[in-house]
């Protein structure tokens, strides 16, 4: 009777064994984008899926969850289930700016999630245009010590990364400068052009185009480096301000929680797509420096961040809209 049913007991772990020991991933992944499609963010979150899917085994699927400032799709990637099936990919405008200026959020940017890697940064440029008596940073600064609030700048909305690396900038400089807030790049580019405003702070993408049209003058990069993509430009350290660096750097992470197996699988995959020309080279159309970084001191790194946003949010009186 005994020999019986340790035989039905083996044959039943047997058949059960390889779903137990089915690898990471054994079904699609959701990448979630917090920005409508279309746009970089959304752009990069394409490529990088792409690039991962023949890595993994599994299709990656992008999840457009946009809204509310990117908070609606951090909030979801937040609360999802631990398992590596759900990633996220967003910049530091959702990271460490958005905890600088909202007094509450549905989500936790240092503790909840977990890098799966840095995919990159995006530069962003001091801007002029080409009729302002500005030809480089020095003369700006000059100008506008000498009529405190008399110039105005574009940014390409209140509380994102061209805001923030503009008051940086003004307060290292000691200057002021009346900030003018778009609804994106597009109309704050069209207005610098136009004249509407003399001074800008947009990305590098947007720059390059128009820079080579002779529509506007880049007077300096936000990097602590100069820009692979503008390397005639002199960053804003090089011009006075040591130590300045502000990019829209960009990261893929997941629910904090995830098994070992399914982190370093799809860290690996990360890894080795960044490490391709080609997915490179794709990245660069957008305007990214690619560059993988595990990013393993998550919560100190995000947290460090933070407080140095909330330094300048604080004193230029940034606040969520």
């Amino acid at each position: 009777m005994l020999r019986p049913l340790l035989a039905a007991a083996l044959a039943a772990v047997t058949l059960a064994g390889p779903a137990f020991a089915q690898a990471f991933p054994a079904k699609p992944i959701e990448l979630i984008v917090p920005y409508p499609p279309g746009g970089a963010a959304d752009i990069i979150g394409r490529l990088a899926a792409k690039e991962m899917e023949p890595l993994l085994g599994q299709p990656v699927v992008v999840l457009n969850k946009a809204g509310a400032g990117t908070i609606i799709g951090a909030q979801a990637a937040a609360g999802a289930k631990a398992d590596g099936y759900t990633l996220f990919i967003s910049s530091n405008t959702t990271f460490s700016m958005n905890p600088a200026v909202h007094e509450k959020l549905p989500y936790d940017s240092a503790r909840q999630f977990e890098p799966i890697g840095m995919v990159g940064a995006i530069g962003l440029a001091v801007l002029a245009n080409p009729a302002a008596p500005y030809p480089t940073l020095a003369s700006l600064v000059e100008a506008a010590k000498a009529k405190p609030g008399a110039i105005s700048y574009a940014s390409f909305g209140n509380a994102t990364t061209s805001h923030f690396a503009a008051e940086m900038f003004l307060q290292r400089a000691g200057i002021n400068l009346l900030h003018v807030p778009y609804k994106g790049s597009s109309p704050a580019m069209t207005d610098l052009i136009g004249g509407v405003v003399p001074i800008s702070v947009d990305t590098v993408t947007a720059t390059l185009p128009q820079l080579k049209a002779g529509k506007v003058k880049a007077l300096a990069v936000t990097s602590a480096r100069r820009s692979q993509f503008l390397p005639e430009v002199p960053t804003i350290a090089e011009s006075g301000y040591a130590g300045f660096d502000l990019t829209a750097w960009v990261a893929i992470v997941a629910p904090k929680g995830l098994p070992k197996d399914a982190r370093d699988t799809l860290r690996r995959a990360l890894e080795k797509a960044l490490a391709a020309p080609e997915f490179k080279a794709k990245l660069a159309q957008s305007g990214v420096e690619a560059g993988f970084l595990p990013l393993d001191d998550w919560e100190a790194f995000v947290t460090a961040d933070t407080a140095r946003m909330k330094a300048v949010a604080t004193k230029a009186n940034i606040k969520a809209e």
